[in-house]
C-alpha cells in the first residue's frame, strides 16, 4: 500500500483532512475537513478561545485546482456560544466568514486578474465573472486600504477622461517612485481637498514640489494645503495648450483663405503640431508651403520652438528672462490668439520658472496616462469606478509596497 498523501498540501492548524472524494464525470474532487478537537475553537468575531459549542454546520468552499481538477472543501465547523459576542461561527483559517472561496484561491484569482481580463480568468477557473471581479476587488481593497506616505516629497497631478461628456478622474502620483497614491472623481477643488485632507499634516509640510497643468482647482488646493510646496507646470502640458492655440490660428486662417490657400491647409492639421524631426520629406515640403503662404502660422510655429527653450534651462533667472522675451514677441506679433496665450503664461509665470529648479520630466506623467488608458481599454471600460481605481493602483504599485 502506497504511503503517499496529499495532506501536506492541506495543512490546517485547527482542522484535519479526513476524506477525499473524486468525481471523474464532473472532474471534481471534494475534500472533507473536520475540526481538530485537540484545539479549543476560536471565536471569529473577537478572536478569543471559546469552549461552549452551540451547533454543528458545514459549508462548501472552492479551493485551488488540483491537476486541472476543480477542488472543493467540505468544511465542517461549529457555532460557538461566545460570552462576549453571543452565538458566532468559529474562526476558519482558510477563508473569511461568508466567503465561498479559500484565501489562497482568492489570491490566485487576483494574481491572474493582474495579467488577464476578468472574463478570461472566469473561463479559466470555471467561475462566474461577477464572482471573479468581487474576489479581485476585495483583495485589492485590503491591499490598498491605506495610503503609504513614506518618502513622498514630489507629487504629480493629472486627470484622465473615463467617459464621454467630460467625465474625469483626478490622478495623484508620487513622482519619485511612480506610485499612484490616490484617484478621485472629477477634477474640482473639492476633489483635491478630499485627497489632501487624508495626508498627515507633517507630510504636507514636507512636500517640495507639485507638477500639474494650469488648472485653477489644482493650483488653489496645493496653495491652501501645501503653502511651502513649489507649483511646477511641466513642458508637456504647456506645449499641449500651445498646440491648441496653433490649431485655433489654423482654423481662423483657413476661414480667411482663398481656394488655393484652403487646399494647402485642409487635411494638414497635424503637420503644424508635430516636431520637424518626425516628418518625412513629403510632409516637410508641405509644411514649408504652408509656412510660406501664411505669416501668422509661421510666427506661431517658430514661437513654439522658442517656448521649449524655456524648459531646457536650469537657471530660474534665465527662465524668467526667456519667458518675458517670448511674451513680448507674442504680443508684438499682433495675432490675437498668441497675445491671449502670452497673458495666460504671464499669469502662471511662477510655475513655468519653477521648472528650472524642479525639472520634472513630462514623460512620466504622459506615460502614466497612457498606461491607465490601456487598463481601461483592456476591460472595455469599467462600470465600477472604485474597481477601476484599485486596478490602476495595482498597476503602479511600487515593488517595496507590493505584498
Amino acid at each position: 500500500m502506497s504511503g503517499l498523501s496529499i495532506a501536506p498540501f492541506f495543512r490546517f492548524c485547527r482542522a484535519k483532512l479526513v476524506e477525499l472524494v473524486f468525481n471523474p464525470e464532473l472532474v471534481q474532487v471534494a475534500l472533507v475537513v473536520c475540526p481538530n478537537e485537540r484545539f479549543t475553537p476560536i471565536c471569529s468575531h473577537c478572536g478569543k478561545p471559546v469552549s461552549a459549542v452551540h451547533s454543528q454546520h458545514w459549508r462548501l468552499i472552492r479551493d485551488l485546482p488540483i491537476c486541472q481538477t476543480h477542488s472543493y472543501l467540505i468544511w465542517f465547523y461549529r457555532k460557538l456560544r461566545c460570552p462576549r459576542c453571543g452565538v458566532r461561527a468559529e474562526s476558519q483559517e482558510v477563508t473569511d466568514t461568508h466567503q465561498r472561496v479559500t484565501r489562497r484561491l482568492a489570491q490566485y484569482v487576483s494574481d491572474l486578474c493582474q495579467h488577464m481580463t476578468v472574463k478570461d480568468v472566469a473561463r479559466h477557473l470555471g467561475l462566474n465573472r461577477k464572482t471573479v471581479k468581487a474576489i479581485d476587488k476585495q483583495v485589492l481593497k485590503e491591499r490598498y486600504a491605506t495610503i503609504d506616505w513614506q518618502g513622498v516629497k514630489t507629487l504629480a497631478i493629472d486627470e484622465i477622461a473615463v467617459r464621454r461628456g467630460h467625465r474625469y478622474l483626478t490622478v495623484v502620483m508620487d513622482y519619485d517612485s511612480g506610485r499612484v497614491l490616490w484617484m478621485g472623481r472629477e477634477r474640482t477643488r473639492a476633489t483635491m481637498d478630499e485627497f489632501f485632507a487624508q495626508m498627515p499634516a507633517e507630510r504636507r509640510a514636507q512636500i517640495e514640489a507639485v507638477a500639474m497643468d494650469m488648472w485653477q482647482a489644482y493650483i488653489g488646493a496645493v496653495q491652501h494645503w501645501c503653502p511651502k510646496a513649489q507649483i511646477v507646470f511641466d513642458e508637456f502640458h504647456v506645449i499641449k495648450d500651445y498646440n491648441e492655440v496653433i490649431d485655433q490660428i489654423r482654423r481662423r486662417e483657413y476661414a480667411k483663405a482663398n481656394k488655393a490657400g484652403k487646399d494647402v491647409l485642409q487635411g494638414n492639421r497635424f503637420l503644424l503640431l508635430k516636431n520637424l524631426q518626425h516628418l518625412d520629406a513629403q510632409a516637410c515640403s508641405t509644411l514649408q508651403t504652408i509656412l510660406k503662404l501664411n505669416e501668422s502660422l509661421t510666427t506661431a510655429y517658430v514661437l513654439r520652438d522658442q517656448l521649449r527653450l524655456i524648459f531646457q534651462t536650469r537657471d530660474c533667472g534665465e527662465a524668467l528672462f526667456l519667458l518675458l522675451d517670448w511674451c513680448q514677441l507674442a504680443e508684438a506679433s499682433g495675432v490675437p490668439a498668441l497675445r491671449k496665450f502670452a497673458r495666460h503664461l504671464m499669469t502662471h509665470a511662477y510655475g513655468i520658472v519653477n521648472h528650472a529648479a524642479y525639472p520634472i520630466d513630462n514623460g512620466k506623467l504622459e506615460g502614466s496616462n497612457n498606461k491607465i488608458k490601456v487598463i481601461k481599454r483592456k476591460a472595455y471600460g469599467f462600470r465600477d469606478t472604485d474597481y477601476f481605481i484599485l486596478k490602476v493602483k495595482q498597476a503602479f504599485d511600487h515593488p517595496k509596497s507590493a505584498t
